[in-house]
Formats: structure tokens, C-alpha cells, sequence
């Protein structure tokens, strides 16, 4: 596609996707996000549709201020060739979190230092699904192709409490595969928590929980309302470039 396509569909706004010390590569069957978006129909329809969604997420944060790679983005204009320096054993949690365009549920911290079906399992029975209750039967979920999503336990759980009206791997309603770009756990909110949290060094486990739970309340309605709003920008993009992972130099 012409650079001038690209430039007049971004308005200046889109950046090269990079990953610390490990760029994402994408295959050839990522052209699937592009049929998975067209199943929804017009821009406007898809959007109209995603305020229903609660998007939902785990990630891994240490007391070092080491940050998981699933989750860690670096926006710029060209690879800024950043590392860290990592502590070995640091001390760490896994949270889980949800999003729609006018809440967040969570921070929910697993006790667990790996996450299986059976834990994910109990986590959205005890936890999140009712958290959800006050907005069924119009809450559509969705979650990401991990493999302790893709348990048959959770699928089958989904399946009863989220009839039709849930995304993932092997889920009724389909979500463009390897998609953290238009992901909003992915572009927003992981990235927001671990500014506030690793601004200064964090000194035990029990302040690095402190901290996320401050910075998770410190998320507005307005700052939701402009995620959706990014979000029907980025959906602008991957159709405009037919599904790609946009690079720009």
C-alpha cells in the first residue's frame, strides 16, 4: 500500500510496534485478523457492538520492574534498543483484569505463581463473572488465546454463563488472532499500571500490590471513553492496510 494511504488513514499517529529485545513477528496467517473484522460488518456497527465487550487480560508484574514480554510495548519512530537489568527470583504476582468502555474490574491477584485452567478456572467463577451479573445478558467476553484460556473446563464454563456471547480461542465469536494492537489491556491499561507502579523502586511484594490497585482506581470514565475511542481508530488502520501490523520509519 502507498505510503500516502497509510500517512492519510494514520494522521500522524501510528508507530512502529516494538518489543524490549524481542520484535513481534507476525505470519502470513495474521491476515486473518482482517476476515475476522469483517464478520462484524461496517466500522460503525463493530464499534457500536464492542461497548457490550468486556475485554480481559492477566499479566505478570515483578518487584524488580521486570515486565512479562506479552505485554511490554515500546511506541516510537525507530527501535530504541532498550534493555534491563533483572534481578533473578524477584518476587512477583499474576493479576487479572477486565475493561469495558465504562468500568474496570480488578485488579484480581492470583495466589498462585502460574496460572492453569483450574486457577483461571475458579478466578472468573469466584471473581469476575459476578462482577459482570449486573450487566447480563447484553456482556459479550473476551479473553486471549493462552493456554490456560483454552482448557476445555473454561470453555465449557464460558459456554454456559457466556452463551454465544463469548471471544477467544475456539469461541463463537471470532477476535483477529496475535492482535495486541487493538487489544486495549495491551495498548492501554498494562502500560498505564506499570508507569505508576515502577516509577520508584519497589521495596517489597505487598507495595508492589498496593501500588496497582492505585493506579487501577486512578483509571477515569474519560480515560475508558478515549480507549474506545482509540480503538475504533486502530480498526480504521488494520482495515485501511488490509490486517497488517503497520510499521512506519
Amino acid at each position: 500500500m502507498p505510503h500516502t494511504t497509510i500517512w492519510g488513514v494514520l494522521h500522524n499517529r501510528l508507530h512502529e510496534i516494538l518489543q524490549e529485545s524481542n520484535s513481534a513477528s507476525f505470519t502470513p496467517n495474521d491476515k486473518q485478523r482482517l476476515s475476522s473484522l469483517n464478520k462484524f460488518g461496517s466500522i460503525e456497527e463493530m464499534i457500536n457492538y464492542l461497548r457490550k465487550w468486556f475485554f480481559s487480560d492477566e499479566s505478570t508484574f515483578h518487584a524488580s520492574g521486570k515486565v512479562n514480554k506479552h505485554n511490554c510495548r515500546i511506541w516510537g519512530s525507530e527501535n530504541p534498543r532498550n534493555y534491563r537489568e533483572l534481578e533473578r527470583n524477584s518476587p512477583k504476582v499474576n493479576v487479572w483484569c477486565a475493561l469495558s468502555h465504562t468500568e474496570v474490574i480488578g485488579p484480581f491477584f492470583f495466589a498462585e505463581t502460574t496460572i492453569n485452567s483450574v486457577t483461571y478456572l475458579d478466578m472468573l467463577e469466584m471473581y469476575a463473572v459476578p462482577q459482570m451479573q449486573q450487566h447480563q445478558p447484553d456482556v459479550i467476553f473476551q479473553q486471549d488465546s493462552a493456554p490456560p484460556h483454552w482448557g476445555k473446563i473454561v470453555r465449557d464454563f464460558l459456554d454456559e454463563n457466556f452463551p454465544d456471547r463469548w471471544s477467544g480461542r475456539d469461541g463463537p465469536i471470532p477476535w483477529p488472532p496475535r492482535s495486541p494492537d487493538i487489544t486495549p489491556l495491551d495498548f492501554f491499561l498494562w502500560r498505564f499500571v506499570k508507569n505508576i507502579v515502577y516509577k520508584t523502586p519497589v521495596p517489597s511484594l505487598d507495595e508492589l500490590k498496593r501500588r496497582i490497585v492505585t493506579a487501577i482506581q486512578n483509571v477515569t470514565p474519560q480515560m475508558l471513553e478515549n480507549t474506545w475511542r482509540e480503538i475504533e481508530f486502530r480498526l480504521d488502520v488494520l482495515r485501511a492496510t488490509r490486517g497488517s501490523h503497520v510499521q512506519i520509519h
